[in-house]
């Protein structure tokens, strides 16, 4: 990976110039990311992107390239640019492990360091959290509308190249199955799967050469776009061209959920019982739901997965909250936040349904109750991973089991309160 130090706001650099020059710059620090809200109306959030911050963190360098800008625009001085040659984050970063969910109030991750070494890094943890959870919290939404039937991310081509890949990561964290991003596949090893477009039809003189061609190439487990002229029609000639053994027919427009009863009647009339049904289409978590009584096989959901569904942005910040063992905060109106590193503990019923976040100061300890679980866990020690950092696979389990574990009230699409309250402990 190339270097992240310019994935950053010039106002860090300036903070950094003038903690360097006056001699406060290496005063120990704590900075933590939080959401002071949920996204209006949402009852909890995903943490997501989490592994891709660490990541970050560790191409956070500044080589020539990357001086000669700053030197070039004089962004800074020649101390600072003496300074940040030598860079390399060298404090402890803890938090939430990827895959949890989290509430208003959450410090989702703490940074500890000196001032110079954890300012530089809010824009870039910023966007990564900031982009992943907001996508992985809405396809969480989307993944308990599904229940058991699968879903595709298909939205790269409703955003940027590169975010593209960062939420087909996102979604298959909180449940899809699968990705139509080739790149998302080669590079966090997340199935991929396609169809083809109406412009693969319209290219041939017939839709029965178009899915012939295709079947041939790819055999008759495809999917085959019925919808570009007739659906009844395209429904008859896939099965007539693939046989009965086709594998599935994809329905991208009009009414989804009778466009379904109506294929699916249609092809158990042709004796293609197995062959099954996937939808698209401007689908999100509402629209998932409503076709939940009928007979579809799969989901195909882009823009709304890939811009949060409304929500394109979790509203965290990154704020410091000690300097040099001594607890700040931020006062301004409608802006306040907690001054004092925390970690967090949940509390649980004995059924395992979770009942409250404890959020308390760092040094505190708090009893655990039978079946509480503390949340805050170590991820970086002086600048290095700690050991068994979980995989994708890991986090995609353990967002599987904090679904389960929220209580019904908190899993409704309807707007309403966080699922669960958070109480901060003095």
């Amino acid at each position: 990976m190339s270097s992240t130090a310019l994935l950053t706001d010039h106002y860090e650099l300036t903070m950094l110039a003038g903690a360097l020059r006056d001699e406060r710059g290496m005063t120990p620090c704590v900075f933590e990311v939080f959401g002071r809200r949920l996204p209006d109306g949402r009852r909890y959030g995903v943490v997501a992107g989490t592994e891709r911050v660490l990541e970050a963190i560790a191409n956070f360098r500044f080589g020539e390239p990357e001086l000669e800008f700053l030197r070039a625009h004089e962004v800074v001085d020649q101390r600072a640019l003496d300074w940040l040659a030598g860079y390399r984050f060298t404090g402890d970063v803890d938090g939430y492990p990827e895959g949890e969910l989290y509430y208003p109030g959450s410090p989702i991750l703490t940074v500890r360091a000196p001032f110079v070494v954890g300012v530089v890094l809010e824009t870039v943890i910023l966007s990564i959290l900031n982009h992943d959870s907001a996508i992985a919290s809405a396809a969480a939404r989307m993944a308990s509308a599904a229940g058991e039937r699968p879903m595709i991310e298909m939205g790269s081509r409703r955003t940027h190249e590169q975010s593209a890949v960062a939420a087909a990561r996102a979604a298959y964290l909180a449940g899809f199955a699968s990705t139509s991003n080739l790149e998302a596949g080669r590079r966090h090893g997340i199935p991929t799967r396609g169809t083809s477009a109406h412009a693969y039809t319209l290219l041939h003189e017939t839709e029965e050469q178009a899915f012939a061609s295709q079947v041939a190439a790819l055999g008759p487990g495809t999917t085959l776009l019925v919808d570009t002229y007739d659906i009844t029609e395209g429904i008859n000639t896939a099965v007539r061209v693939a046989g009965t053994g086709l594998g599935a027919v994809r329905i991208d427009s009009g009414d989804l959920g009778v466009m379904a009863h109506k294929a699916r009647e249609q092809l158990d009339r042709l004796g293609a019982h197995d062959t099954r049904i996937v939808v698209s289409g401007d689908l999100d978590e509402y629209a998932i739901a409503a076709l939940r009584a009928e007979p579809v096989d799969a989901y195909g959901v882009g823009t709304s997965v890939v811009t949060g569904s409304g929500s394109p942005t979790a509203g965290l910040v990154y704020k410091l909250v000690e300097v040099d063992g001594r607890a700040v905060a931020k006062r301004s109106s409608h802006k306040a936040s907690i001054g004092g590193a925390k970690a967090v503990l949940r509390r649980h019923k004995e059924t395992g349904t979770a009942l409250e976040e404890v959020v308390h100061p760092w040094g505190r300890q708090v009893p655990l109750g039978a079946h509480d679980t503390r949340i805050t866990t170590p991820l970086l020690r002086s600048g290095s991973p700690v050991e068994d950092l979980p995989t994708l696979a890991d986090s995609r389990e353990r967002l599987r089991d904090a679904l389960v574990r929220v209580p019904w009230e908190g899993l409704k699409l309807s707007r309403g309160e966080p699922a669960i309250p958070t109480t901060f402990l003095e």
